[in-house]
């Protein structure tokens, strides 16, 4: 065991002396040394619960005959920190969940480990970290928070967003205002409709690191918490087996991942988060793969944003294995990979029923033929940039207009709720990417802003920020190279037509080569906006969106 390291031997009588004092007996020091790994806390709606999914997997464990010890996971509330600074601190996280969880587990030399994450950057970083330590690992969520109810319509966080807009625009008195608020996130969970959460929580099943369900079983429900105690069995029995991520996590597995992205139509910050994942295991991912996998995938699911339904529906339509199973039947995926169970993704899968085929619909009779999301590129962004297609309106699809240009998305928003963008219109805010922001703030706001003020069908916004899973409309993200770095997002000017078409994934200004090489000459970058502190060292390291955002050292000058 590389437990032994910290347990056994003359030598480590210091350390059994530090056991002792933890409570440990002699019997649990010769079991297995299982790293519970939970990112609860008492900020976060999604982790609220994660207390007692922890005690749940504590009880697999040492009831398959490990040792179980709970170290903790920090976790941005998204919604929360949204439209303020304290956004730009949440795609950051991922990378420092990762490196803490890493130390935790190599200073303390645990045998496995069960992850429980729930939001937005907790199930990236800590997939990231499994990746890099090798032990055997399997992945529980805290599960989706149940659907709102207002005026006898299902509701979620998106909606409450977009109900802002609607109030500066007079659609929605207080009162309505206020039934959103009370009625629209009525549990705990991660947001309800296909964010960013859940998109990733369902592709751990995709790519086989959770257990079936650990995407869509609410977390109110009692299965989530019998999910956990197997969660906790089954990480015993891949270190009998010694089944490891890198067993699990290979470029078979991904390809899987993002087939099922295409399928369920996920939040466009998995394309921040597949590649960061595959580069920890060696695998680099050029984003124009989407296209690849978009064009062979129907789009089978539209969940909020993008329709109708949510989390506990696909839950009850057969969830992740059903959805599979559909793209199965046309040779979609890659059915011999290994999983946490340790049997393959074909033996997983089959016989799951599709219990509902408006929710997930069959291979044969999708919502879209292509996936749910699209990779664009042009002279506005030569290394692309991201759409979430199956969630725009159909007259969006190819768009032109001028040039609406803020260099951060605070302008951006003032500018919306004033009144101040017109039908027609394309929103450019720049300077919010990974370096520039830094941080690559999430673009909720603004996105919903223009939903609620009706500008849904006729505006669209491009950044080389990013966007909430919960977004939705002609939304273009990860537009790269950013601004900062000199990329031709900071080269538009206010006027310029914009030029988007979806159908044949181009999005360019209509500028000629010569002006844009005219005003890259005269550019200069601008002074960071954070000179101290965490986020000035990562916008050192950052790279570029398209290569999902990953750290790497800063090369020394010559």
């Amino acid at each position: 065991m590389r437990s032994d390291r910290v347990k056994k031997g003359l030598q480590q009588a210091p350390h059994r002396a530090l056991w002792n004092a933890l409570g440990v007996t002699k019997e649990e020091m010769n079991k297995p040394l299982v790293a519970v790994v939970s990112s609860w806390n008492e900020i976060v709606p999604g982790h609220m619960n994660l207390d007692k999914i922890a005690d749940a997997v504590k009880l697999g464990v040492a009831e398959a005959g490990g040792y179980p010890v709970v170290i903790p996971a920090i976790a941005v509330c998204d919604g929360i920190a949204m439209g303020h600074t304290g956004m730009k601190y949440s795609l950051v996280t991922r990378d420092l969940i990762a490196d803490s969880t890493e130390a935790m587990i190599q200073a303390h030399q645990f045998d496995a480990m069960v992850c429980i994450p729930n939001c937005d950057k907790n199930v990236p970083g800590l997939l990231m970290a499994a990746a890099r330590l090798n032990i055997p690992t399997v992945f529980v969520s805290g599960g989706p928070m149940l659907a709102g109810h207002v005026d006898g319509h299902r509701t979620s966080l998106s909606s409450i967003f977009e109900a802002v807009g609607r109030r500066q625009a007079g659609t929605l008195d207080e009162s309505g205002l206020e039934e959103y608020e009370e009625f629209g996130c009525p549990t705990c969970g991660s947001c309800s409709g296909m964010y960013t959460a859940n998109s990733m929580n369902c592709l751990t099943e995709a790519i086989g690191m959770g257990l079936r369900g650990n995407g869509t079983i609410p977390a109110v429900y009692s299965a989530r918490i019998r999910l956990a105690k197997h969660a906790g069995n089954q990480v015993m029995e891949m270190y009998r087996q010694n089944i490891r991520p890198r067993d699990i996590i290979t470029r078979k597995s991904i390809e899987n991942a993002l087939t099922v992205d295409m399928a369920l139509g996920c939040s466009t910050n998995t394309m921040l988060h597949l590649p960061a994942i595959a580069h920890e295991v060696g695998i680099e991912l050029n984003m124009e793969i989407i296209n690849e996998y978009s064009a062979k995938t129907p789009n089978l699911c539209h969940l909020a944003p993008a329709g109708p339904t949510y989390m506990e529906q696909l839950n009850e339509a057969g969830g992740v294995y059903a959805v599979m199973n559909e793209l199965s039947r046309k040779n979609l995926l890659n059915l011999d990979c290994m999983t946490v169970t340790g049997k393959t993704v074909g033996e997983n899968i089959a016989g799951a029923v599709n219990r509902n085929p408006e929710v997930i619909r069959p291979i044969d009779n999708p919502y879209m033929q292509e996936g749910g999301l699209a990779f664009l590129s042009g002279n506005i962004a030569p290394e692309g940039g991201v759409v979430k297609q199956s969630a725009v309106a159909p007259e969006m699809l190819i768009h032109e207009g001028p040039a609406r240009v803020f260099d951060c998305e605070d302008d951006a928003i003032a500018a919306i709720l004033g009144g101040k963008i017109n039908k027609g219109d394309v929103v450019v805010i720049r300077y919010e990417g990974p370096k520039g922001g830094p941080g690559m703030r999430e673009m909720l706001n603004p996105t919903s802003a223009i939903i609620g003020m009706g500008l849904g069908s006729s505006v669209a916004l491009i950044t080389d920020g990013r966007f909430s899973g919960a977004s939705r409309g002609a939304a273009i993200g990860h537009v790269s190279p950013e601004a900062a770095v000199g990329g031709p997002i900071a080269l538009i000017e206010e006027g310029d037509i914009i030029e988007i078409n979806i159908p044949e994934k181009k999005l360019n200004v209509r500028v000629p080569d010569e002006e844009l090489a005219a005003r890259k000459a005269k550019w200069q970058p601008r002074e960071p906006k954070i000179t101290t502190g965490y986020l000035a060292r990562y916008a050192a390291m950052v790279t570029s969106g398209s290569r999902g955002a990953v750290l790497q050292v800063p090369k020394a000058d010559n």
